[in-house]
């Protein structure tokens, strides 16, 4: 009987936490079917006119301002590039530190966990003055390969800041592995390279659509470090987009609302895709060696 009055408090709480989650989407979703007034006189009312979501969208999606489909494109470069890169690159990385048995390797590990609690805003300007003083120093500004309001930048800074959880991550699942499995690889014939791709990235594959998970909500929903590294530039991705919306008079909370919506598919359509394995990710990740 207490086990199942237990029960159905959980579940009662994990109702209420559901519901008080989803209101900030709500407020969204039901805000971007109104015109700018509407939404000012009660943002929480239902929309008179739902028709007014596709005209919404259309502002959005034609406003120069905004330029929404080069920003979600530029959004999508980053991204998949950034992420790509990070999946890859932190497995190898962790596979090395925890296969070199040496304290060296050990303070370099200790270096990336505690590199976590770090704000990225505490190195932000240092770092951007680092890209102008490297860009000045090669001579690269203006190019294809400058690192200021360019994809190279943004994307090397995505690269270090997210190195640390996955690395972090990828640890755990790799310290999992008996070494004996790497072993009889190589006695078949594979080379290191090959033992990475063929041994290790298929069984730590829950692994990495953790960190691939994570770190493309961290990539698309960035805004602070793009809107600095994009102030002067076009080629800004759609969290800054979206911030050109808002006007110094005049801001256009429908279009607003509508354009976040558009912009929440991809996050919402990856997480539902990968949610079976999102749990068992960080689970397995956080309890093995």
């Amino acid at each position: 009987m207490r086990k199942s009055r237990k029960r159905l408090l959980l579940e009662i709480l994990a109702i209420v936490l559901f519901l008080a989650y989803m209101i900030p989407f709500f407020i969204i979703l039901i805000n971007a079917a109104k015109p700018t007034m509407e939404i000012i006189v009660d943002p929480l009312s239902l929309p008179d006119n739902p028709t007014q979501l596709i005209e919404n969208v259309e502002d959005v999606l034609t406003s120069d301002t905004v330029r929404y489909v080069s920003s979600f494109v530029s959004s999508v470069i980053i991204t998949v590039v950034s992420v790509g890169l990070l999946v890859l690159i932190s497995s190898m990385a962790a596979w090395v530190l925890v296969r070199t048995k040496t304290k060296l390797s050990n303070a370099i590990f200790m270096v990336f966990v505690a590199a976590i609690i770090i704000p990225f805003q505490v190195v932000m300007f240092p770092l951007i003055s680092w890209f102008f003083n490297i860009e000045q120093t090669l001579g690269i500004n203006n190019t294809p390969f400058q690192l200021l309001g360019n994809y190279p930048g943004i994307i090397f800074a995505y690269l270090g800041f997210g190195s640390s959880l996955s690395i972090f991550l990828y640890h755990g699942f790799i310290k999992g592995i008996p070494l004996e499995l790497e072993e009889a690889a190589i006695i078949d014939g594979c080379t290191r390279i090959q033992v990475i791709f063929r041994v290790i990235m298929p069984v730590i594959v829950p692994g990495m659509v953790t960190v691939l998970a994570f770190a493309f909500i961290n990539c698309w929903n960035e805004y602070l470090l793009s809107f600095t590294l994009y102030t002067n530039s076009y080629k800004f991705p759609l969290s800054v987009g979206l911030h050109y919306m808002i006007g110094e008079f005049n801001i256009d909370f429908g279009a607003l609302a509508a354009g976040t919506i558009i912009a929440l598919i991809p996050p919402l359509a990856l997480f539902g895709y990968v949610q079976r394995y999102l749990v068992h990710g960080l689970s397995s990740g956080a309890v093995k060696g």
